[in-house]
């Protein structure tokens, strides 16, 4: 066994997969039973506000998908493990439908909020920003060129990229923009934050998605190891046909 070969066996483990799977279904629907029956709707926006579930949980999975980008970047450009690379690529693609869904949900709910769909408001911009940044990332990552090569390029460009998340995630602070709308319980003059069952509602919908994000990720890793395994099958039998 090569150590390219070595590198890529074992990386779907399928009964973790399953597990995975078991946990992912029942915990989605007592998400949807959290957001749209459990929790209150809020005063001021109405129900257009349980958007906010949705959109939060994904902008921080989206951000969390990146940071593995970025983690597993730096390690190939380390180690040159390609599986390494394609952990940073499928993650990368997941990334971007996340980043998709937060502009996707924000424009319905900023309808409510702003009376527009767009505004060039901070955070509005700066995700739209992120989401073309990693869209060339994936597009770096399907360059015709030797593989080591495209992974080195798709790396350092991953790496940068990275850097755009925490401009995001401080927009709002630093260009003091006070269009983002965030969704406060009624005892916000007291110094209160979001209403506790909201809150609940809130970092289980991210636990959540976290998890369908290791789903996709382990789903993502199959099928590249698959298209790994037929570039090399049909590599064999081009040899046989010229030999």
């Amino acid at each position: 066994m090569t150590n390219e070969q070595s590198e890529l066996t074992g990386i779907v483990p399928s009964k973790l997969h399953k597990v995975l799977l078991a946990i992912a279904v029942p915990m989605t629907l007592v998400a949807m039973y959290l957001v749209f029956i459990w929790t209150p709707i809020e005063r001021m926006m109405g129900p257009v506000q349980k958007i906010f579930y949705f959109h939060v949980a994904s902008a921080w999975n989206a951000f969390f998908a990146f940071f593995i980008v970025f983690v597993f970047s730096l390690l190939y450009l380390f180690t040159k493990k390609r599986s390494y690379d394609l952990i940073a690529g499928v993650s990368g693609e997941i990334g971007v439908i996340f980043t998709a869904i937060v502009l996707t949900t924000g424009p319905i709910w900023a309808r409510s909020a702003w009376n527009t769909w767009w505004t060039w408001e901070p955070r509005l911009t700066t995700t739209l920003i992120l989401l073309f940044m990693y869209i060339a990332y994936i597009m770096i990552r399907n360059l015709d060129m030797e593989w080591q090569k495209r992974a080195r390029l798709a790396a350092v460009f991953g790496i940068i990229g990275f850097a755009n998340v925490p401009i995001v995630y401080m927009s709002i602070r630093w260009w003091e923009s006070n269009l983002h709308p965030v969704v406060m319980s009624e005892g916000e003059s007291a110094g209160g934050g979001l209403e506790p069952s909201m809150l609940f509602t809130l970092i289980f919908s991210v636990f959540t998605l976290m998890l369908i994000y290791f789903i996709l990720l382990q789903k993502g890793l199959y099928v590249e190891k698959l298209k790994l395994q037929v570039k090399k099958m049909k590599a064999k039998e081009q040899e046989k046909m010229i030999s």
